[in-house]
């Protein structure tokens, strides 16, 4: 069938890639010309080094070029069967998007939003046959990361989920479900790995590079927390943040910090723009770490803490289910464990004991423990029972 992309931004060429490599006919529109020449370039020389590095043959490169179509006419979408979008993070953008779409494409036609952070269920309110809108959110970069959520909004016609989770198989994807809340699966459950290193900063508890080591030395993560922000980008990470926060009705869990936005507010977006969290110039000298076994056991349970009772009470209130939580985060963001399995392991009650300690200290509903912690802690149960 063909795949419709709008936008050619990196996620949306990314996805291209992905579709063709599946052996679908892939149309790439972006209203851009100057956009589309540059995916298209860059494209081709992301297969030459695959077929430098001896992972693709220069046949089969060519015939997945051949299969993506550059395009600047919106028009030239009509025939497609499914269509994702991939444009700005703007609600008023992709509700216009999603009509014209509408009005263009046969009625049976998937429409699919690429969004991170926006409610899928106010996209699909744009359609007047809004039962064949979701969202399908693939991670950066879309032709490695393996985990791409599914989240059907309200007036998903619930039989076209199955429909694109298989097809997600298909393209060598792993596909969770998640339901239509802010930041869905992945963005709601990693807040704390930044917002909770970010405040034991802020505190003083310890400097970035201790954070970033404990973190990789004894939580197990390949990257520390002040790395990846730098990685990602602070204009990326803080937005998300923000929109989390701001979804959630200001709840205090998700408030963004001073000092990520003073890095926003000073162009210090992380590696991309040579300075971040750290400095990447090449005359910058590294601050070494604290290497402190006891600091580092404390600062990396009080972050896996933080994340294990995110996905608690995500399970407790039906965001997803236990096992496409745990997928969603050792696939989605390479933890090396899921989070609930990391529960049963360290001991739930410990979990809770540690919650209650720092909001005990703090009195700050960030550190609030889920109920469904409370009580398996209470009960003695676990999220995966012994054989």
């Amino acid at each position: 069938m063909i795949i419709g992309i709008v936008g050619s931004g990196a996620m949306g060429a990314g996805i291209a890639q992905v579709a063709a490599e599946a052996g679908h006919q892939v149309v790439v529109f972006d209203k851009s010309p100057e956009m589309l020449d540059k995916a298209e370039k860059q494209m081709a020389k992301v297969l030459e080094r695959l077929v430098a590095k001896g992972t693709r043959s220069a046949e089969a490169a060519n015939a997945l070029l051949t299969r993506i179509r550059f395009t600047p006419v919106f028009e030239d979408l009509r025939d497609a069967a499914w269509v994702i979008e991939a444009v700005v993070e703007n609600l008023s953008v992709k509700k216009e998007l999603f009509a014209a779409l509408e009005n263009l494409l046969p009625p049976d036609a998937i429409l699919a939003s690429n969004t991170s952070s926006l409610s899928v269920t106010a996209i699909a309110a744009s359609c007047k046959q809004a039962s064949r809108v979701l969202g399908i959110h693939f991670f950066n970069p879309a032709p490695l990361m393996q985990l791409v959520e599914v989240i059907p909004a309200l007036q998903t016609d619930p039989a076209l989920v199955e429909v694109v989770k298989q097809e997600m198989v298909a393209w060598g994807k792993v596909p969770v479900v998640a339901q239509d809340t802010p930041g869905f699966i992945v963005n709601r459950v990693a807040r704390p790995f930044y917002g909770e290193a970010i405040r034991i900063f802020e505190e003083g508890l310890a400097d970035m590079a201790t954070i970033d080591w404990a973190m990789k030395e004894i939580g197990g993560f390949r990257m520390g927390p002040f790395e990846l922000m730098d990685y990602i980008g602070h204009d990326v990470n803080y937005a998300v943040t923000a929109s989390v926060f701001e979804a959630f009705f200001f709840d205090p869990r998700y408030r963004p910090s001073f000092a990520q936005k003073r890095l926003v507010d000073a162009g210090f977006l992380g590696r991309k723009a040579g300075r971040g969290f750290y400095d990447y110039h090449p005359d910058a000298v590294r601050p070494e770490p604290v290497k402190d076994p006891e600091l580092g056991k404390a600062i990396a349970w009080r972050v896996i803490c933080m994340l294990i009772n995110e996905a608690a009470d995500a399970l407790y209130l039906r965001i997803a289910s236990r096992d496409d939580l745990d997928l969603a985060m050792t696939r989605g963001v390479n933890y090396p464990k899921g989070l609930l399995a990391w529960a049963d392991e360290s001991g739930i009650q410990h979990c809770v004991n540690t919650l209650d300690r720092l909001h005990g200290e703090y009195l700050e509903d960030r550190y609030r423990c889920s109920p469904l912690l409370r009580k398996m802690g209470r009960t003695g149960k676990r999220f995966y029972q012994r054989d």
